[in-house]
């Protein structure tokens, strides 16, 4: 997968130590937690397949999530919106 700018981007991790950077758009959203609703940050990053990649999806192939240590956060998947032409 190949990172992208995503569209309304709040900032870039990453970088100032070295790496390529990483945009991520913050949004914040309402959860409920124990009988009550609290309002919690959201990063969301975008990505692109690669030709290979795209191949496979189209294939049949899953989209694997890979979650580093032994406890699963929340996270969402889902498809975005196409790229507007150039």
């Amino acid at each position: 997968m190949l990172i992208q700018r995503i569209s309304g981007t709040t900032r870039v991790l990453g970088k100032a130590q070295g790496y390529s950077g990483l945009p991520v758009k913050d949004e914040p959203i309402d959860m409920a937690f124990d009988g009550g609703v609290e309002r919690v940050n959201m990063m969301v990053t975008a990505w692109e397949p690669t030709p290979d990649e795209l191949a496979r999806l189209n294939a049949g192939a899953p989209i694997l999530l890979h979650i580093l240590g032994e406890a699963h956060p929340p996270v969402r998947m889902e498809v975005g919106e196409p790229k507007e032409p150039v």
